[in-house]
């Protein structure tokens, strides 16, 4: 089952004043929702939204400082937040935070494998930086994994009276658009699809469900040092998050935007076709500066970024959300 939640969402809020937000206490209020990358953008916008619909919140990152930042403002909107700092990069340190987490908690009810990287860059400047692949699989496949090998015995087994959990990921809308100069990131968050298919049928009679997010770009920190984004038509982590509490509500199977679904089965379709389109994307949106490793990114980046302007803009528009 798919579910268009971004328009779906929308359209809720408005026939339903306060509808989202009591459905949202009946899917989370009493759980504990562990959140990864929870100091900033999607994550923290996440953790506020369920922490004041009543859950306990688990905040999971590197960095402690910006977690209890976070935790105050789930505080102050009156939830409940853990702040365990993990390197997610670090597959003895997750397995060692998840159980303690367990110890300390009991279980994890709802699981949200938001933390990742990005990684832009075309093949053409990849061939000698295997690295790039290596640390996106990491992160985005590893470390997730890793997590969930951890936090899924208890989530199948009864503890405090109850049983069952979902898992959430947080994937990309390129890996339904297959979008030029993401090889690397998208190939990571497709491996993590798969996984997630692949599980699902096992789980499930444990009460365990499964929700792939295919998110859209979104304006957080780790699209900052791309200069083109800027004029890009992008969703807020809070709209974001928006789209991750619906699908702790609806648990469906994927949560995707209409373009998004649209590209797939464009992709499935007419698979060369869609190749010529995002060519010509990807003739249109130059490597960045950093990319070449060059270090004056921002003179450079802004030269080249007129020179095609109105057709980036407009490219960017009728593409909406998807990463270039």
């Amino acid at each position: 089952m798919s579910f268009i939640a971004d328009e779906a969402a929308g359209l809720l809020g408005r026939l339903v004043p306060g509808a989202k937000g009591k459905a949202l206490q009946r899917a989370v209020k009493g759980r504990t929702v562990m959140i990864t990358g929870a100091s900033s953008g999607i994550g923290k916008a996440t953790a506020e939204r369920v922490g004041a619909a009543g859950a306990r919140v688990v905040l999971v990152a590197r960095g402690l400082e910006k977690l209890e930042e976070t935790r105050a403002d789930v505080l102050a909107a009156g939830g409940e937040a853990h702040v365990y700092p993990c390197d997610l990069t670090d597959m003895d340190a997750i397995a060692a935070m998840g159980e303690k987490v367990l110890a300390d908690l009991g279980r994890v009810d709802i699981l949200v494998n938001n933390a990742g990287r990005s990684i832009r860059r075309s093949i053409a400047l990849s061939y000698d930086r295997f690295h790039d692949f290596e640390r996106t699989m990491q992160l985005n496949y590893f470390g997730a994994v890793r997590l969930i090998l951890t936090l899924l015995p208890v989530m199948r087994s009864e503890t405090e009276g109850r049983k069952g959990g979902h898992i959430v990921n947080i994937s990309s809308i390129g890996v339904q658009t297959n979008t030029p100069r993401f090889s690397a990131y998208v190939a990571s968050k497709a491996a993590l699809d798969a996984f997630s298919r692949c599980i699902a049928s096992e789980v499930i009679e444990d009460g365990v469900h499964v929700t792939t997010v295919h998110m859209p770009l979104v304006r957080t920190p780790m699209i900052a040092p791309t200069n083109i984004y800027d004029k890009f038509p992008t969703k807020s982590p809070e709209q974001a998050a928006d789209m991750i509490c619906h699908s702790m509500i609806r648990k469906p199977k994927s949560v995707a935007t209409t373009l998004g679904n649209a590209g797939a089965l464009a992709y499935q379709l007419s698979p060369r076709a869609v190749d010529v389109i995002l060519n010509a994307g990807y003739n249109l949106f130059p490597d960045s500066a950093a990319a070449k490793g060059q270090k004056k990114a921002g003179a450079e980046e802004s030269d080249e970024s007129r020179l095609h302007e109105a057709e980036q803009v407009a490219f960017s528009h009728v593409l909406r959300g998807v990463h270039w």
